[in-house]
């Protein structure tokens, strides 16, 4: 498929002046591996998933861009695209050098359009940014990722990322009404508008959102706008067993007539080393799971309606008792061992695998035995944690202290591959938020058909004949 691998040329000093005429010598990084190390990974721990780049370029605009990747183009160079390095999949890893093109400049939010309920935003703005610009006037951006503080909104598109809320509120690509952007051969187009429908030939957008940077840059975004919710309550719910909190969510849903904001499950694990890790005592002693659902809306009497319904509908169902958080700070406490449980276990062994497998509903109270045979097979902890509403769990391989690491590293690609073979046998897949990259792209095979990878190959062909943008990312020998 176009240039193989193996035959990309090297960065030399006369293509570094010709990046420095580009974009100015003050955003070039070159010969500098003190600067450039922090751009040779992305959150997924390991030296093994590090790679570093030649060269680290910083553009400010599309024409900018069009330049580096027409030059890239003609000189069959490498080129990465990166946001805040805040994944979780290597996809802003350049396994293959060349050039790194941090969007880091790009960080303007252009437009807030009260009228439209849009904005016009550079792929450099922190997500959570956007919302706090927005929410004098009302409005707020609902594709909400979890790392809403540190990500960058291009990686969220480039990911189409979900969250906490996508239950109610849907990923990113939901929100995604237009984009602006620079594809492999330098070419810069516009693609949809402020408009909310569009049905007009084939829909790029959406092949774009979630292509994590492998069929073109963005460069400018517009986002739809939702009235922003004046009131929130957070409830904090344990059971005694995952099948009984499981059996719960559907409930609410279709008895309660009503969808939450966000349904969270944890498990015993999860939550006994969350909560040990703050330094706080267990909801309950005898928790085997547990939920947390947010309910939010316009009025204080359809949210107290709403979330006395979901107590009813718990309790009825066996839960074990229910913690009503209604002001800023029982909402934070609430939710805070959920967020801070990447690095309860981070603080046991900071050598981990954390995944987000996504299942049916229904198939969790299946998955979870499953993750216990492999922890004890395997010998390592296999907690699991996420979005229990759209069925999106964070099921995290992690390394016992006292496991050698040449022990780990022999072992975990057969963890990863039997938990894949488990996913795809209950319905599910391989990534439901943090995306293939290069992480997972070697097991891509076990829950897609061949034929939908070749015709998936085939488009990034059409779109990248030379190969150059962002290789190494989602599929498995590309060109072999």
């Amino acid at each position: 498929m176009g240039v193989p691998e193996h035959s990309y040329n090297p960065v030399t000093p006369a293509i570094v002046a010709e990046l420095c005429g580009i974009v100015g010598e003050q955003y070039v990084i070159y010969n500098e591996p003190e600067r450039m190390i922090d751009y040779a990974h992305d959150e997924v721990a390991g030296e093994e998933h590090a790679h570093m780049p030649e060269v680290v370029v910083k553009p400010a605009s599309a024409e900018e861009i069009a330049q580096i990747m027409h030059l890239a183009n003609l000189r069959l160079i490498p080129v990465t695209p990166r946001g805040a390095g805040s994944g979780l999949s290597c996809g802003a890893v350049p396994v293959y050098g060349g050039i790194l093109l941090s969007l880091e400049r790009m960080n303007r939010i252009l437009e807030i359009d009260r009228e439209n309920m849009v904005a016009v935003v550079e792929p450099g703005v922190i997500t959570n940014d956007i919302n706090e610009a927005i929410k004098e006037y009302g409005l707020f951006y609902a594709g909400y990722p979890m790392s809403v503080e540190l990500c960058f909104i291009g990686g969220n598109v480039a990911e189409n990322a979900g969250g906490g809320r996508a239950i109610k509120y849907g990923v990113t690509g939901r929100y995604v009404l237009g984009l602006e952007v620079v594809l492999p051969t330098g070419e810069i187009i516009q693609l949809g508008g402020k408009r909310v429908k569009d049905v007009t030939g084939y829909d790029l957008i959406h092949l774009l959102v979630g292509s994590e940077g492998t069929l073109g840059i963005f460069t400018k975004i517009i986002l739809r706008l939702l009235p922003l919710p004046t009131e929130r309550v957070v409830l904090l719910i344990p059971f005694a067993d995952v099948p009984s909190a499981i059996a719960a969510v559907p409930r609410i849903m279709t008895l309660g007539h009503m969808i939450p904001s966000a349904v969270e499950f944890m498990d015993r694990l999860s939550v006994q080393t969350a909560y040990e890790h703050l330094g706080e005592r267990l909801p309950h002693p005898d928790i085997g799971a547990m939920l947390l659902i947010e309910v939010d809306g316009y009025s204080k009497e359809q949210v107290e309606a709403e979330y006395n319904a979901v107590v009813d509908l718990c309790l009825e169902l066996g839960a074990l008792d229910v913690y009503v958080g209604n002001t800023p700070t029982t909402e934070r406490r609430m939710w805070r061992p959920r967020q801070e449980m990447a690095e309860a276990f981070k603080a046991i062994c900071p050598v981990q695998s954390l995944e987000d497998i996504v299942v049916p509903l229904a198939q969790i109270p299946e998955l979870m035995p499953e993750l216990e045979r492999l922890s004890q097979k395997y010998d390592v902890l296999i907690p699991c944690y996420g979005h229990a509403g759209d069925g999106n769990l964070h099921a995290t391989v992690v390394k016992k202290p006292e496991t050698p690491m040449e022990e780990w590293q022999e072992k975990l690609p057969a963890i990863l591959e039997d938990l894949y073979i488990v996913v795809g046998r209950l319905g599910g897949t391989i990534s439901g938020e943090h995306g293939i990259g290069s992480k997972r792209s070697r097991y891509l095979q076990l829950v897609m058909d061949p034929t939908v990878i070749e015709l998936q190959r085939r488009i990034k062909r059409v779109f990248d004949p030379n190969n150059i943008l962002n290789p190494g990312k989602i599929f498995p020998h590309l060109n072999h």
